[in-house]
């Protein structure tokens, strides 16, 4: 039975007459190809600029153009930026889902529909407002092939209208949306919202309560996705090979690269690039492009997602048998098989801490916002190489391809860590070296990279049995001692992997243990238990496999701690029952979500409530 009290606080709610200023969720409804994009970027660009906090989030299908697709913004005057099941502000401009779409929405929301779509008809107890947009398109874009694309922005300036977002934000957004070399449709899309914006003024009356009003919570703050900000630290972090093979979601991470790197990484002199990309033919060649890169030196990564980290998997043994360093981004996606290309999960996590045949264990950075996309690129680039080993990034669709708020990078200045490489000098020094001896204790051995020269800097880069001077071996104790070695040295990343982020409450009875994107969610729930049910908890956000020991002192401080994870089994439960006693093991509780949207956190918030009353 639960020790605590799961009744819910008396609510303060009941203003329904009240204005809702700056906490609503926005839902376009469009087909997939149409154009909208640009339409809603505007639309949230627009309300950042007005110093509201919001995210973005894309769903969109897999295949084809003409499909349903989804775009919801969320502003909340209190940064909370997880999604949210609640609608309050639907735009619908797909007839094949607009019926469905409409009769999902709870009471009182808003509807800015095509008015051919007879939407107002399917119920009585929302606000609707019908537009007729080929109306309206036709005197602003003469040129009927563009009329599908530019007829999106005649619903920013509705809607632009209906919330009071300001028009001046809304140009300074489209502007910025199209660049100062495509200038003229910018100013065709200006004409559009701006006709939308004035019918809307003549028009419609309000009868809604939802508003924007200006704040000053995004002042210094940029607007960047995930995988640019892997690209960004990636470049930072001195990467110059890249090899990669396109897959939803994690192909615009190497496009972003290719830009950034055209950019600042030529020389000045000659004009050469002073990288290399590589697009390879599959997955298997790009992981054993990017680890053969990283065995002669070079800083090197690839870029995938689940199905290809499935193909990687034997050159990935390779790489942590042979001690081959290389960061391997995996944005992770829905599976299995092909799965929802398209939705996210957490659902690689178990997979790739022990890929490969054999006794494998692979380190895994945990990034939950593009801040951390960018710092702890550059410290998995810096990780692969002192410990010699692959690195797993492990982002997801959400992170890596919808809009996040940001706080500007800090421009790096710490040093490049190479690790214990071995030069000339020092092999004059020391006569020679066995490259998989464990000199130091702590599991990992010295290497030298090709082209040393020096007569004692060779060695045999096995995947097959190796003793400690490289050389070939199926002696039972050569085995078990390099094994145990590896072993150690997974013991010794415990103290170099990223701490976790903890927050304690000394009357707390249940903490909360979450990783990456669910850690918006998770932080949400913690204030939704504190106002509605009571209830005070605390949280540790692991950023880092393998665990430290902060997370067996925060479980060993809780009579019940939640994991919650965005994949069906259970993963990052499953690594802990591990690894862990017991005693630890009989408070962990899992809370899991795995429809493929990115988690909200009512969903959290009810299953918790849920267990407790038990």
């Amino acid at each position: 039975m639960s020790t605590l009290e799961v009744s819910p606080v008396e609510s303060s709610s009941g203003q329904s007459g009240k204005p809702v200023i700056n906490d609503f969720s926005i839902q376009v409804a469009t087909v997939n190809g149409s154009g909208s994009q640009t339409a809603n970027t505007v639309l949230l660009r627009s309300l950042f600029q007005m110093g509201i906090p919001v995210s973005g989030k894309n769903m969109f299908p897999s295949n084809i153009a003409g499909l349903p697709t989804w775009f919801t913004i969320r502003a909340s005057r209190q940064g909370y930026v997880a999604r949210r099941k609640e609608i309050d502000f639907l735009v619908a401009m797909n007839p094949e889902t607009g019926r469905e779409d409409v009769m999902n929405l709870e009471s009182g929301a808003a509807v800015v529909y095509d008015e051919a779509l007879r939407l107002k008809d399917l119920r009585s107890d929302l606000h609707f407002y019908p537009v007729p947009f080929d109306k309206l398109v036709a005197p602003v874009c003469p040129e009927a092939k563009l009329r599908k694309l530019v007829r999106n922005m005649i619903y920013d300036g509705v809607v632009a209208w209906l919330l009071s977002i300001e028009m001046p934000e809304v140009r300074i957004a489209l502007v910025k949306q199209f660049g100062k070399r495509k200038a003229k449709a910018a100013e065709l899309n200006w004409g559009a919202a701006q006709a939308g914006y004035d019918w809307a003024a003549r028009t419609l009356t309000k009868t809604d309560p939802y508003r924007a009003e200006r704040m000053n919570a995004t002042a210094g703050k940029i607007v960047i996705d995930g995988n640019a900000a892997c690209a960004l630290g990636a470049m930072f972090a001195g990467v110059t090979v890249v090899t990669w093979y396109p897959i939803t979601p994690s192909s615009s991470l190497v496009e972003s690269l290719m830009g950034y790197m055209k950019r600042f990484r030529h020389d000045p002199e000659t004009g050469k690039a002073t990288y290399a990309i590589v697009q390879a033919e599959d997955e298997l060649a790009s992981i054993g492009m990017a680890l053969s890169a990283g065995w002669a030196g070079a800083r090197s990564m690839t870029s995938t997602s689940g199905p290809g980290i499935s193909l990687m998997s034997e050159f990935i043994g390779l790489g942590y048998y042979a001690e081959l360093p290389a960061v391997i981004f995996d944005v992770e996606r829905v599976g299995p098989s092909t799965g929802l290309p398209t939705r996210t999960a957490q659902a690689d996590i178990m997979k790739n801490a022990l890929l490969s045949h054999g006794d494998t264990r692979h380190p895994m950075f945990f990034p939950s916002s593009p801040g951390e996309c960018f710092s702890m690129t550059m410290d998995a680039f810096d990780f692969a190489e002192l410990f010699q080993t692959p690195v797993f990034v492990m982002s997801d669709l959400d992170l890596g391809m919808n809009t996040w708020m940001a706080d500007p990078f800090p421009y790096p200045e710490k040093p490049i860590r190479r690790g214990k490489v071995l030069t000339a000098e020092d092999l004059d020094k020391l006569g020679g070296f066995a490259r998989y001896a464990d000199v130091d204790g702590d599991g990992i051995g010295y290497r030298t990279l090709p082209g040393t020269k020096h007569t004692a800097a060779a060695y045999f880069t096995r995947g097959s049995g190796h003793n400690e001077k490289a050389q070939y071996t199926e002696r039972e104790d050569d085995y078990v001692n390099n094994m145990e070695r590896l072993s150690r040295k997974i013991e010794t990343m415990r103290g170099h992997v990223p701490a976790p982020v903890v927050q304690v409450h000394d009357k707390a009875k249940i903490g909360f243990v979450a990783v990456g994107t669910s850690d918006y969610a998770v932080r949400e729930s913690l204030d939704q238990l504190r106002n509605e049910y009571d209830i005070e908890a605390s949280y540790l956000r692991l950023r880092a496999y393998p665990f430290t020991e902060e997370l067996k002192d925060f479980i060993r401080r809780h009579e019940r701690v939640y994991v919650v994870e965005q994949n069906r089994d259970g993963q990052l439960l499953g690594l802990m029952r591990l690894e862990f006693e017991a005693e630890l093991i009989a408070k962990l509780r899992s809370v899991r979500y795995y429809g493929g949207l990115p988690l909200d956190a009512r969903t959290v918030t009810d299953n918790v409530v849920r267990q407790e009353g038990q």
